[in-house]
């Protein structure tokens, strides 16, 4: 029985999940989206009539069934982790277009992550239904091939993090703000991709939104599969004490795409005017199937070379501090996409970022902004003195007993 408003800890998701590892029919599926949360159940299927997105009764036609309505951001970060350590499973990263192909060995313990269509956030409503119901359609179409097939299987749905965040009543307004900050940073956070050689970290790498753009209209949101499920293939990144490229390689990142390669090359140099080594992200390079090739120039990011970059927004938007300038005319059919980057290919210490040298200047919008407000007032102020300083006081006064006081004009 799960209690209104309990949170499920990783403690209590590991019991639950004990089944799973002690039953005969050892063949689970993680189904993964990016963001999930149980009113949209109820939301999207309410909302929008007969366009119910969730069309599936697996849930229903199940012998068993868990619902756990809240669970906790690190429970299911370090989800895909538990279930690897818990048995001999054969792992197989599967995507929403490769699902057709899908093979499974029902003689073995099988662990199948399905990586769903991402609802990204700076899509509208109608556009993330659509999103739910295509996913809805994939998690029927694998369900319904195995059970074709004679296979038993244990099915989890969730997320990486929650799609709305719920706000507590009962809070005093004065710590409202700070609990809902304090929630959504805990529910978009997971551990840094890192690039080891030998026994020590050469290269941090983290974003809370990594997504590219392919001719204005294809979008890849590759947050998840460098992040959470690491299905990214790592092993061109190379490291040195003067340079350093950081290789990403996807595999079927969207349909369309067979390859796809992002490289962040890095170098570490020397200043004299500033007597110190600063490390520098000179350029962004995009690699499509091994024959487009696609390049970036990058301005504004450099920090000095004990520390790490950070920085809120990076892409190829002219609004962005941190901007990736196209250097040739592939570059032009790519927009990218990077929220809350931190980056590090120098001098890292214990597997962690160094101290975060952030793009942001010295003086914000916030800051000119309270600047001229505060230049304005005082302007007023000076203003109102000086008018009220030049006002003069009467020096003679009329007498009731004594002719009428005469003011001439001039005076």
């Amino acid at each position: 029985a799960v209690h209104e408003g309990q949170v499920v800890s990783a403690q209590e998701l590991t019991g639950l999940l004990q089944p799973l590892f002690t039953q005969n029919s050892r063949n689970l599926i993680l189904f993964l989206q990016d963001r999930l949360s149980i009113d949209d159940f109820t939301y999207f299927s309410e909302s929008y009539g007969n366009k119910n997105p969730f069309q599936n009764e697996i849930l229903q036609s199940s012998p068993s069934s868990l619902v756990l309505p809240a669970v906790d951001c690190k429970a299911t970060r370090y989800l895909l982790s538990v279930l690897q350590e818990s048995g001999d499973w054969k792992l197989t990263n599967v995507t929403h277009l490769n699902v057709s192909q899908l093979e499974v060995n029902a003689s073995n313990p099988n662990l199948l992550v399905v990586q769903l269509q991402p609802l990204a956030s700076n899509l509208k409503e109608i556009s993330a239904l659509e999103a739910i119901a295509e996913n809805d359609k994939i998690i029927g179409r694998v369900t319904m091939d195995l059970q074709e097939r004679g296979v038993h299987f244990s099915v989890i749905y969730t997320a990486a993090r929650p799609s709305r965040i719920s706000r507590r009543t009962d809070v005093v307004a004065e710590s409202r703000r700070k609990l809902m900050a304090a929630e959504e940073e805990d529910s978009l956070s997971y551990p840094p991709l890192n690039v080891t050689t030998g026994n020590y970290t050469c290269i941090l790498f983290h974003a809370s939104n990594f997504s590219l753009k392919a001719n204005g209209s294809v979008l890849i949101d590759l947050t998840n599969a460098t992040f959470l499920t690491q299905n990214v293939d790592i092993s061109a990144s190379e490291c040195s004490d003067s340079n350093t490229t950081l290789s990403l390689k996807y595999t079927k990142p969207v349909n369309g795409i067979n390859s796809l390669e992002i490289r962040f090359l890095m170098t570490n140099r020397f200043y004299e005017v500033s007597a110190r080594r600063w490390s520098t992200l000179g350029s962004v390079e995009i690699v499509q199937d091994g024959e487009k090739f696609a390049k970036f120039n990058v301005s504004g990011i450099s920090a000095p070379a004990e520390y790490s970059f950070h920085c809120q927004l990076v892409g190829t938007s002219n609004l962005y501090p941190a901007r990736l300038v196209p250097s040739n005319n592939e570059a032009k059919n790519w927009d990218v996409f990077i929220s809350k980057l931190q980056i590090q290919g120098f001098n890292i210490i214990n597997n962690q970022f160094s101290y975060a040298s952030d793009c942001t200047g010295f003086f914000t919008p916030g800051i000119w902004m309270g600047l001229v407000t505060s230049i304005i007032l005082l302007w007023i102020l000076t203003y109102g003195i000086h008018m009220i300083m030049q006002l003069t006081t009467n020096n003679r006064f009329d007498d009731p007993k004594g002719p009428a006081l005469s003011v001439p004009q001039t005076e």
